[in-house]
């Protein structure tokens, strides 16, 4: 409870020194609110348009839940699979470092394409940013136990499915939270990039319709809006990660 009232204080002092930096700026250099708008006239938005607003960052905040929710479910699968089988090794371990090399901004147009502009193609967007750094995180875990527990594994005469399950996962789920953390960062990443290059509604579908029209403090709240969800989605992801790895000492 205290690190979490002192991260608050933190957090909330680090806010406000980036705000009066800001509303500094625009003062001192006298910026037209087409190029920086004032925090005021933001947070006048925020409040003035807050249902329109907030229905839109449902839908990204809804894409960026099953994104996250579909990646670590295919991240942690495909994990087990490259740990327990040399074939699967060889035949998905470059696929997925491809999902990596390939950049997202270039496939986007085809997602988009191919699953149309609703909520498959933010989805799929969002898995294929979170995907490898949620399979690398946990198959690395998996690699790394600790030879003595193997051995005393097959000591006890227990299968490779047995040492799999009570040697090798508990001993790697501390990886897996690593990348789950990662991820929860990432995921709305993806299902922004799906909204920029088409989308019926979302908080990316508003900075672009904003920007056509300069109405720069819309698209500054849109942006807000999505810091807030990307902290409170890595928050949930943090407390879930506590829970399942309570053992993980933190500094």
């Amino acid at each position: 409870m205290y690190n979490t009232v002192k991260r608050l204080i933190h957090g909330g002092m680090g806010l406000g020194a980036f705000v009066g930096v800001w509303a500094f700026c625009v003062w001192a250099f006298a910026l037209p609110q087409y190029l920086l708008p004032a925090p005021q006239a933001v947070l006048h938005k925020l409040l003035s348009q807050w249902d329109f607003l907030l229905g839109h960052a449902l839908i990204t905040a809804g894409e960026t839940v099953l994104g996250f929710l579909a990646g670590a479910l295919a991240g942690i699968i495909v994990a087990l699979l490259l740990a327990i089988s040399p074939l699967a090794r060889r035949l998905l371990l470059p696929a997925v470092t491809i999902t990596q090399a390939l950049p997202v901004f270039a496939i986007a147009p085809l997602l988009v394409l191919w699953f149309g502009f609703g909520l498959g193609s933010k989805i799929i967007m969002a898995v294929l940013v979170i995907f490898f750094s949620i399979t690398s995180t946990f198959y690395d875990g998996l690699r790394r136990t600790e030879p003595a527990l193997l051995d005393l594994g097959r000591l006890h005469g227990l299968s490779r499915l047995q040492i799999l399950r009570h040697l090798r996962i508990p001993y790697a789920l501390p990886s897996l939270a690593s990348g789950l953390r990662i991820a929860a960062v990432f995921a709305p990443i993806g299902a922004v990039i799906g909204e920029w290059v088409g989308a019926k509604g979302g908080l990316a579908f508003i900075m672009l319709q904003s920007n056509a029209r300069m109405q720069t403090d819309t698209m500054f709240a849109a942006l807000a809006l999505l810091a807030t969800m990307v902290l409170l989605v890595r928050a949930i992801v943090d407390w879930l990660c506590k829970l399942l790895v309570p053992w993980q000492a933190e500094n």
